[in-house]
């Protein structure tokens, strides 16, 4: 059995979301089904789409041209080790993250719920959350390349 929500997202993102058609719905109950047979707990799945779900709504960060330190508080630091800060700040320095997405960024991978999140995983979310933005075409082409080996920040 699968045993965590990331993988369920994964699973729905690779086999689901990004090799199908634009304005391709979805039936959800076909997919749980699916999701069930390919060995992921009921559990799992019901976090993952309510993970989707928080992805979908307006983030509540306020949008800024300014680029402020970010200082992480304790539970996020529990969250994401020095590596997955610093790639995060990476992302950031690069300008593939604006202030409001790294902050979904940073909400996504806390509503994981494990930690640490590694740094590879944290790619998934970066990547989960920039599909789900318009106009980030050109940054989400960027992190999948980056999650099948094919990027590099310099």
């Amino acid at each position: 059995m699968k045993e965590n929500m990331l993988e369920v997202l994964v699973y729905l993102f690779e086999n689901y979301f990004f090799c199908a058609p634009e304005n391709t719905t979805f039936d959800r109950d076909s997919m749980q089904d699916a999701l069930l047979e390919a060995g992921f707990h009921s559990n799992n799945i019901g976090k993952a789409w309510d993970w989707l779900a928080a992805l979908q709504a307006p983030p509540e960060a306020p949008a800024s041209t300014a680029h402020p330190v970010r200082i992480y508080a304790p539970i996020e630091q529990d969250y994401l080790d020095v590596s997955a800060r610093g790639f995060l700040l990476r992302l950031e320095q690069h300008g593939m993250l604006d202030v409001r997405t790294r902050e979904r960024v940073l909400e996504r991978a806390l509503a994981l719920e494990h930690a640490p999140v590694q740094v590879e995983e944290l790619k998934w979310v970066v990547l989960m959350v920039l599909y789900n933005q318009p106009g980030r075409e050109a940054e989400f082409a960027w992190i999948h390349a980056e999650l099948l080996g094919d990027a590099r920040l310099h």
